[in-house]
Order: structure tokens, then C-alpha cells, then sequence
């Protein structure tokens, strides 16, 4: 008999369902063919914001990360995930159930039922105790939990991606109504000065060095220039209603920025985009856990094709009438394998195995285009720098320029050697200026920010400063 069983055990094997090859699996990028180099991230740290020295942009990061729906709603997705990883490893240990049932019937005279129980009203009872476990011989469920951790980690990942995304946002907004509120202060100036023109082509008229039209074109700039600063202000409120949006609070919060200056962005970029941004990236690592997980499930599918071995028993009492249930004479047990073999299912197992399959190849393709989204972010970022650097000096250089070209035709006017159309165009290219300016010192703190969610948000930057540690 113990050596028919091995005998019986291989016939079952090879009275299996086929499995089908399927289409070649899709391929990750290899990250040293997209230029990634050896090397660590100096930065940015876990708290890369307080780099600026800003208390009151420090204050609003710490709100937004206490009270945003979007991380709520991310810390529910890694609840979820939890609960996926318990599931899966609880199938993995033995059961136990106990069941007690109860049926009043009347039995039939003419089935198995002898007399005096055939044709009589009887209560028949039922307590069990019973215990199953699944071996799991091919690892189905051993795969299956592999899966959940994957994506549990992936989860765990995700919140921190929107973390990141929460930070990079509240921060972009900020420097963007910074720059707003610089903007709103130089129109002022602008209007102030184009005030002062107005004033002095009024007396030039009434001196009959000017006409009536030089005066119109003079009030016509100041109220064009009133239209931009009530643009300013408006532009200054909505980014503040966006970020009391991204607080979790209300349009006063956003009201009670104050305007700070934006004079001292900090310089520094990474020599190469480092190949260590494959595990300080949160999307690039939830893709690839992602990924993991898929490959986990097509482990589990194929472990279908295999015949599915139980091991069951029981024990407890079984009775006719509740005063016989608990005596001796009505004690039942047992105990045997259960054994499944899948032999014909129509396809369902190979079309179940090729959608893991399909699903194994969507999230490569993911992973791919993920990695290849934060090369391209880390390098754009880089560039922009770069370049603005170089911006920002023949910025200064024009701005400087146009001041003093527009204040010795502005003198000029005044004498009565010049004229107002050269006022007026030396006044409208030191304002595009004047607003290019402002604009060039929040890009430069933008991109700073740009860089640093694109280098990781400071993902794993407390891990990797604790393994660099002795």
C-alpha cells in the first residue's frame, strides 16, 4: 500500500492541467543605461523645507502634514494593505470551527430510519469541533502572501509619495504667492512712479510744453498699471485660498501669510543623477514593489495547476434528542486528507494564469515610465538651474540698465529736452523687468524645491543616515 501511493501521486501529477507558455515577459529598464551613476544623495533631508530658513513656511508644511485629506485618504489605502497581509498569513495557519446544529424533523417510515424512530418527531444534534490545515505543497498561499507584503510596502510607499506631494505643493504655492506679493509691491511702485510722470506732463501742458494727448497717454498708463496691480491681488488671494485648501483650513488661513523676502535661494546640484535614487524615490520604489507583487501572483496561479492538499479532522458529539448528545456513546471523530486535482477547467486556469501574467507585464511597463519620469525630473531640474544662473546675473544686469536709462529720460522730460514717449517706453521696460526680477528670485527657490522632490522628498534619507553610521 505505502508504495502504491507515490505511484498514485504521479499519475495525479500527470493527469494535470497543461500549462501554457504565454507571450515573453516585458523587461525593466536597466538604470545604467539611463545615465544613473554610482554615487549618494547629499540631499535633501527628511525636512528638506527648513533649508530656507523660512518659520513661517515651516509652520504651514507642519499643518498641511497634520490635517490633509489627501494623506488620510493614502494612511486608509496602507490600512487596507494591512489588512491584505494578515488575511494572506492567516491562511497559511490551521483552523478551528465549532459548529452545533439543531433540526426538529419528522422522520420518514419508509427510509434507513428503523422503528421507533421511523415515523416519530425527533431533535437531532450535531457539536463538532473542526480543525483544517492546507498544506500548501506548490506555494499558493505562501505566493499569495508574498504578494500582500509587496503590496503593503507599496502602500506604505504611496503615503509617503503623497507626502511628498503634499510638501512640493505647499511649497511651489508659497514661492508663488511670494511672488505674487513682490509683484503687487513692485505694480505700486509702478503706479507711484507713473502717478509722478502724469503729474509733471499736467504742468508741462499747462506750460504749453505738452498737449492734451501726452496727458491722456500719461493717465492711461497709470489706470493700465492699476489694472495689473488689481490683477496681482487677485492672483495673490487664490494662492492663498490654495494653500488653506492643501492646510485642511479655511480662506483665513491662507489670509495670515505675511510677505517675506526672497533674496538668498541655496545653490548646490548633484554631479550626476545618482543611482540611488532607485530606493529614495517613493513612486520608483512603490512601482517596483509593485511589480514584485505581480510576479508573486503568477507563482500563485500556477500552484492552481497542482493538485491542492488539505489535511482535516474532527471531533464531538452527534445524537437524536438533546438529553443523548453529551453521553459517551455519541462521540464521533475523524480525520483524512482532502485532495483537489484540477484536470479540466475549459481554459480557466491558463486565462487566470495569462491575466497575472498581462497584470505582471502592466506593472514593469509602470515601473519603467516611472523611472524614466524621475530621470527626466531630476535632469530637467538640473538644467533649469543651470541656466537660470546665468539668467538671473543678465537680469540684473538689464534691470540695472533700464533703471538708469529710464531715470535720464525721466530727467530729461523734466528740463524739457526729452519727450513722453520716451518716458513712457523706458517707464513700460522697467516694469517688465522689474516684474521679470521678482519673478526669476521665486524660480530660483522653486526649482530648488523642484529638485528636491525630484531627488526623493527625503525618502529613506533617516534610513540611509543610519546605515551610513558606524
Amino acid at each position: 500500500m505505502k508504495a502504491f501511493i507515490p505511484i498514485l501521486f504521479a499519475a495525479a501529477l500527470a493527469g494535470c492541467a497543461a500549462i501554457e507558455p504565454g507571450a515573453p515577459a516585458v523587461q525593466a529598464l536597466d538604470a545604467a543605461e539611463l545615465g544613473l551613476q554610482d554615487g549618494g544623495i547629499a540631499w535633501p533631508s527628511e525636512q528638506w523645507w527648513l533649508r530656507y530658513d523660512d518659520a513661517q513656511l515651516n509652520e504651514l508644511v507642519a499643518q498641511a502634514l497634520a490635517g490633509s485629506p489627501s494623506l488620510s485618504a493614502a494612511q486608509a489605502r496602507l490600512h487596507m494593505a494591512d489588512a491584505a497581509v494578515r488575511g494572506a498569513r492567516a491562511i497559511q495557519l490551521p483552523r478551528a470551527d465549532v459548529n452545533y446544529t439543531l433540526t426538529r424533523e419528522r422522520f420518514s417510515e419508509n427510509y434507513i430510519y428503523p422503528p421507533p424512530y421511523g415515523g416519530s418527531m425527533q431533535t437531532d444534534n450535531s457539536l463538532q469541533l473542526k480543525l483544517g490545515f492546507d498544506l500548501d505543497l506548490w506555494g499558493r498561499n505562501r505566493a499569495n502572501y508574498a504578494a500582500a507584503v509587496s503590496q503593503q510596502a507599496a502602500a506604505q510607499a504611496d503615503l509617503s509619495v503623497a507626502r511628498n506631494a503634499l510638501v512640493s505643493g505647499v511649497v511651489q504655492s508659497y514661492f508663488n504667492l511670494q511672488n505674487a506679493l513682490a509683484q503687487h509691491d513692485v505694480l505700486q511702485q509702478i503706479v507711484k512712479q507713473l502717478g509722478n510722470v502724469a503729474s509733471i506732463t499736467r504742468q508741462r501742458v499747462a506750460a504749453g510744453l505738452d498737449t492734451e494727448a501726452e496727458a491722456k497717454q500719461a493717465d492711461s498708463a497709470v489706470s493700465a498699471a492699476r489694472v495689473q496691480l488689481s490683477q496681482a491681488a487677485t492672483n495673490a488671494g487664490l494662492l492663498r485660498n490654495q494653500i488653506a485648501a492643501m492646510l485642511g483650513a479655511g480662506p483665513a488661513r491662507g489670509a495670515a501669510i505675511q510677505s517675506v523676502e526672497l533674496d538668498h535661494a541655496p545653490t548646490g546640484l548633484p554631479g550626476s543623477i545618482p543611482l540611488e535614487l532607485l530606493g529614495r524615490r517613493p513612486d520608483i520604489v512603490a512601482a517596483r514593489l509593485r511589480a514584485e507583487a505581480a510576479s508573486s501572483r503568477i507563482s500563485a496561479a500556477k500552484a492552481q495547476f497542482y493538485p491542492n492538499v488539505n489535511l482535516s479532522a474532527f471531533a464531538g458529539f452527534m445524537s437524536l434528542g438533546l438529553s443523548n448528545l453529551l453521553q459517551d456513546g455519541s462521540q464521533t471523530y475523524g480525520v483524512g486528507p482532502a485532495i483537489s486535482l484540477p484536470v479540466f477547467h475549459g481554459g480557466e486556469l491558463n486565462a487566470n494564469l495569462s491575466s497575472k501574467q498581462a497584470e505582471r507585464d502592466l506593472a514593469i511597463a509602470n515601473y519603467n515610465e516611472t523611472l524614466l519620469t524621475a530621470v527626466r525630473e531630476v535632469a530637467d531640474a538640473c538644467t533649469s538651474i543651470q541656466s537660470l544662473q546665468q539668467q538671473a546675473a543678465d537680469q540684473a544686469a538689464s534691470l540695472d540698465a533700464i533703471t538708469s536709462a529710464y531715470e535720464i529720460a525721466l530727467q530729461r522730460y523734466k528740463s524739457g529736452l526729452g519727450n513722453f514717449v520716451q518716458v513712457l517706453l523706458a517707464q513700460n521696460e522697467v516694469q517688465r523687468q522689474s516684474i521679470l526680477n521678482t519673478e526669476m528670485r521665486a524660480r530660483a527657490y522653486k526649482l530648488d524645491a523642484q529638485l528636491a522632490a525630484a531627488l526623493g522628498g527625503g525618502y529613506g534619507a533617516a534610513g540611509a543616515a543610519a546605515k551610513a553610521t558606524p
